[in-house]
């Protein structure tokens, strides 16, 4: 969930995309698999914080993409090429 909202923001302040195709696009991303964080999920984002150094929205992408079975994140925030949990982090605009 909060990788379509981080995209929805983005993309309509950074690449000044008109929000009613954003939300479209957010309507085809929404038909894969999502993760709604609940409170277990918190703490364990608490506790990547804690082991890894992540920012705390970070460590939320991470291990819901770990709990989804994701193999790959992208992300221009995280270190490139790092891998964590069997998760490759690969920064797209490398």
């Amino acid at each position: 969930m909060q990788v379509l909202q981080e995209y929805f923001r983005n993309a309509t302040r950074k690449l000044h995309l008109d929000a009613g195709i954003a939300r479209r696009k957010v309507e085809l991303m929404i038909q894969f698999h999502v993760v709604v964080p609940g409170p277990d999920d918190v703490f364990a984002a608490i506790d990547l914080y804690r082991l890894h150094g992540f920012s705390f929205w970070d460590s939320m992408i991470v291990h819901t993409a770990r709990k989804s079975g994701c193999r790959i994140v992208l992300s221009e925030d995280m270190q490139h090429e790092r891998e964590i949990y069997g998760i490759q982090i690969v920064n797209p605009f490398k």
